[in-house]
């Protein structure tokens, strides 16, 4: 975040709220802020991907300056990436979901979930939300931004931000 320009301070930048439904998290753009829903979070791995998540969005608002209010297809690039590399779409939790695949099935999951994100914040058709994920989803789920790849697992994650860490370090040698 330091990096694109932006700084995150825990105390300012983090909330955990009661939230209405089943909404886990949310970000919000004008303050910046993250909102891990307390009551709807039980489990270590599922506050971990919902950080994640959020962050994804907070690091898109900051390095894109993405239109949250005006473009859907900002708010669908977003939405895709955050699915793609918060742990979202892994294996385990989809078996969790009761939603079996292997072809193509990760892609299909990030598309889904990003469907049904946008549909949870904005007042959309679900035709609109569909339109705008399907025209930016191959340019917005290759972006892998900052991880460099989707972590699918914690020890891929850890992996991710070594390489992260050593990235100055191995372009200054070319």
């Amino acid at each position: 975040m330091k990096q694109s320009g932006c700084t995150v301070f825990n105390d300012r930048h983090f909330s955990c709220e009661n939230c209405d439904g089943c909404v886990s998290g949310g970000f919000d753009s004008a303050t910046s802020q993250i909102v891990l829903c307390q009551n709807n979070i039980r489990q270590q791995s599922h506050m971990n991907r919902v950080v994640t998540h959020e962050l994804i969005h907070a690091f898109d608002h900051c390095r894109a300056h993405v239109d949250w209010f005006k473009n859907v297809k900002h708010l669908a690039c977003s939405e895709i990436r955050a699915a793609n590399l918060s742990g979202d779409c892994t294996l385990l939790n989809e078996i969790a979901r009761f939603k079996f695949g292997l072809k193509g099935h990760h892609q299909t999951c990030v598309r889904d979930r990003a469907i049904r994100s946008i549909l949870a914040v904005r007042k959309v058709s679900k035709e609109m939300a569909e339109k705008a994920v399907d025209e930016v989803f191959d340019a917005c789920f290759n972006d892998l931004e900052p991880f460099g790849r989707i972590p699918h697992s914690k020890t891929d994650a850890k992996r991710a931000y070594r390489d992260f860490q050593n990235r100055d370090r191995y372009n200054a040698n070319l």
